[in-house]
């Protein structure tokens, strides 16, 4: 029995099935671009602990942080004994942080956690209970968040009864765009105006959250039309816009922040994934007189912000400075897109369609035929089987599961994304 198939056994004896696994691997050890498994077999990764080593794995400078900090201390709840990496790295993401006038963060845990945050905010705030989410959106699998999310199977199947007071309206999608299309920006707003005649009023609405390129969803970009009208519609009625920036954040579309992309701004926004380059942390920046309407206790966590973390996210903002890894994730998109464009030409390859992305947050469908955008989810997965068998580890996603995406880290050398790019053309072909 090898190292993966005894540890598969254990898991499946040990851990319940609602935990999926997008490949078969067990990890062994992992540097930058590359990955082996408990059997010693390499692999290149271009699913990044889904967008979280933006800095690569294990960062010489990242990791150099967080030793640092491990010899002094680990952890005392900021909440108990508050420690300087937490107030370093709130000044600079408030300073970075795309938020019109002075900026607050406050840190947490996941992705899920600052998410339930800024709802918890918002409703703050404005007073107001409700919160206004798009279909295939994807914000998290807590009881709130997974109510957030716009997708059924698999994060509320079977999960009992949604939260109160959240409502979806349809994100738009081009025919081509991976998630059945047929939907613009006049559509969404019109569901928005009959969604606030038959279902609740613009003055009960907290906030609208959005995904500036929805992840889980199908990496669809958010149309700058969209954005600029919900902006409107939130400035109309007082409600606040919440950038849920957790995968999009840190260089993956070529700007530190996704909504740097807009010539708007919200009034929160989430972020965690390549925040601390491997080290659990999330947060929430936001207008400071936002961020202060919760009493003083509303906002914590035993482990939010730990010091560790904090130090790591630290190194990862000086990273991406020192390294230029925005212009990289550019440079890396360029790349990506064009061998994906030429690899679409060719009828030995399987039927692709809707090369897309922002930066280095790149994705494409693959479809029943050529010039079909009917999703084809089995062949969707059968390549990212046989790109594991021939060493890459790949993810797919989307509403219908047939949407490829690529997050190799910014810092990978280029002749690891060749060969990664040279497996994925093997992986495609038929």
């Amino acid at each position: 029995m090898t190292a993966n198939s005894d540890l598969a056994a254990r898991r499946a004896a040990a851990i319940p099935r609602g935990i999926g696994h997008a490949t078969s691997l067990y990890a062994g050890r992992a540097e930058n671009a590359e990955l082996w498994d408990a059997d010693g077999n390499r692999f290149i990764d271009f699913a990044g602990g889904i967008a979280v080593l933006n800095t690569g794995h294990r960062h010489p400078k990242v990791q150099a942080a967080a030793l640092a900090q491990m010899n002094a201390f680990t952890h005392t709840a900021f909440q108990v004994v508050p420690y300087e990496a937490y107030i370093a790295l709130a000044e600079r993401l408030n300073a970075l942080a795309p938020i019109d006038g002075p900026a607050k963060s406050v840190l947490f845990t996941t992705g899920a956690e600052a998410v339930e945050n800024a709802v918890k905010i918002a409703r703050a705030h404005t007073r107001r209970d409700g919160v206004i989410a798009f279909t295939g959106g994807f914000h998290g699998r807590t009881a709130l968040t997974s109510a957030l999310t716009g997708k059924v199977v698999p994060y509320k199947k079977d999960l009992g009864p949604q939260q109160p007071g959240i409502y979806h309206l349809p994100f738009p999608v081009e025919a081509s765009g991976g998630s059945g299309g047929g939907i613009d920006t006049a559509d969404t707003l019109k569901m928005l105006d009959y969604l606030f005649k038959a279902d609740i009023a613009p003055d009960a609405v907290a906030a609208i959250i959005i995904e500036p390129v929805q992840g889980e969803g199908g990496f669809l970009i958010t149309p700058p039309e969209l954005m600029r009208a919900l902006r409107k519609i939130c400035d109309d009625h007082g409600i606040l816009l919440i950038a849920d920036e957790v995968q999009t954040g840190f260089g993956r579309t070529g700007k530190l922040f996704a909504m740097e992309n807009y010539d708007v701004k919200p009034d929160l926004m989430t972020m965690a994934k390549s925040l601390a380059g491997g080290y659990p942390l999330s947060g929430v920046v936001g207008r400071a007189e936002v961020m202060d309407a919760p009493v003083t206790g509303g906002l914590g966590g035993t482990y939010g912000g730990n010091p560790v973390a904090c130090a790591a996210a630290l190194a990862v903002l000086d990273v991406i400075e020192e390294e230029n890894l925005l212009d990289a994730a550019n440079r890396q998109g360029a790349k990506i897109k064009a061998r994906l464009e030429a690899l679409a030409q060719r009828n030995d390859i399987v039927p692709m369609s809707a090369i897309r992305g922002l930066g280095a947050m790149i994705a494409f469908d693959i479809t029943t035929e050529c010039g079909s955008f009917a999703p084809d989810a089995a062949a969707t997965k059968n390549t990212c089987t046989k790109a594991q068998e021939h060493g890459l580890i790949l993810l797919s996603c989307g509403v219908y599961g047939n949407t490829i995406r690529l997050l190799a880290p910014l810092t990978i050398s280029d002749a690891l994304l060749d060969e990664g790019l040279q497996k994925l053309e093997t992986a495609l072909t038929l």
